[in-house]
């Protein structure tokens, strides 16, 4: 079994890319599982790739790295075991440190288990605003990485790609930077996938030079003011990231889609709105899931200059519909994030006449 950590910072790409290569090694006729960390007691990203007909296993109430140690390696083994999966993605929580995670997996001496490379995506159309809200753990991420995966290039002026690139490489020379769109198959992607299953030789990659890097980091570190030791160990990496999360869900009556889709792009309008009042220029991950009776609506935003993004996936909701949020975000007070995510999505399911109820958060 191979074992891939997909690690980055909230909103960088990590569900669609691990979608996108859970899809196409199942097609190669692998057996895939993925499994999903979120933050707090809701899971989103978990419901929406088991939709796509991909295994997934989902761990919440916190962050693998600090407080889910014994259940990852439960996890890993009864997966194994039931499974037998080829080929398991690991998707943190975008503030975990992925570092410590793949550390964590060597530490279990699990057998007949390979583990890749790691891999940090980085979200290049937000790449200024990630430098200035979020620069020190941003930076543990890419530091820690050792491929990195310029994400969204569809997003980014072609101007500023090699600016970006050249960053990147420079916060950690001895890692593969590479650039993808997870929405494109191109030669970009492809190079991606290879590189994700350790196809170079003896751990060996090539720069964009052709010079040979080991996909080791030794010599950079960050390390914390007060006790001179790595920023990992002294604190977990929620604390560590400056981002206030909150996830709730409701149940909610039936509704078509056409009414899931109006109802969720006006909440999250409303909840943008709302956070850029405490947050100018906050950066973090907006995620809500919606269930009508024959899709879901799932609507994403991942910082106060960019558009909600809107995606429709068919499935047949079985049991009551549900409403679900997650909801991390920098530079603002989580008393005033929880009470600006339920005064909207309440404050809208009322204007509506559709009948809910609140069932955690």
């Amino acid at each position: 079994m191979k074992i891939l950590v997909i690690g980055g910072f909230l909103g960088s790409g990590k569900t669609s890319t691990i979608l996108r290569l859970g899809r196409e090694f199942s097609n190669e006729g692998k057996r895939v599982a993925i499994i999903v960390n979120e933050i707090g007691e809701v899971g989103i990203d978990g419901d929406v790739i088991s939709k796509y007909g991909l295994q997934t296993t989902e761990l919440t109430s916190g962050c693998i790295c600090c407080s889910l140690k014994v259940n990852m390696k439960t996890t890993i083994t009864l997966l194994a075991k039931d499974y037998a999966p080829d080929i398991l993605l690991i998707e943190p929580t975008g503030i975990a440190f992925p570092q410590v995670i793949k550390n964590e997996i060597n530490l279990m001496n699990l057998t007949d288990v390979s583990i890749q490379p790691l891999v940090t995506l980085i979200d290049g159309s937000r790449f200024k605003q990630l430098m200035k809200e979020v620069k020190n753990f941003a930076m543990r991420q890419i530091i820690d990485a050792e491929i990195l995966g310029i994400n969204k290039l569809d997003l980014v002026e072609d101007i500023r790609i090699p600016i970006i690139e050249t960053s990147v490489q420079q916060l950690n020379p001895k890692a593969k930077v590479i650039l993808l769109s997870a929405k494109y198959e191109d030669e970009h992607w492809h190079n991606f996938v290879r590189l994700t299953l350790g196809e170079e030789a003896d751990g060996i990659i090539q720069d964009s030079k052709g010079t040979e890097l080991k996909t080791t980091n030794e010599g950079i570190q960050m390390l914390d003011k007060d006790t001179g030791l790595p920023i990992e160990m002294t604190m977990n990496s929620i604390e560590a990231s400056g981002v206030t999360s909150y996830a709730t869900e409701y149940t909610i009556s039936n509704i078509d889609t056409a009414l899931a889709r109006s109802l969720s792009l006006e909440i999250m309008e409303s909840i943008k709105s709302e956070v850029i009042k405490q947050s100018p220029e906050f950066v973090g991950h907006i995620k809500l899931f919606a269930e009508s009776e024959t899709d879901t609506i799932k609507v994403n935003l991942t910082a106060f200059d960019k558009d909600v993004a809107v995606e429709v996936i068919e499935s047949n909701t079985t049991g009551v519909p549900r409403l679900k949020i997650l909801s991390a975000v920098s530079s603002i007070g989580r008393d005033e994030l929880v009470r600006i995510v339920q005064y909207t999505i309440e404050g809208k399911l009322k204007g509506k006449n559709i009948d809910f109820s609140h069932n955690v958060g």
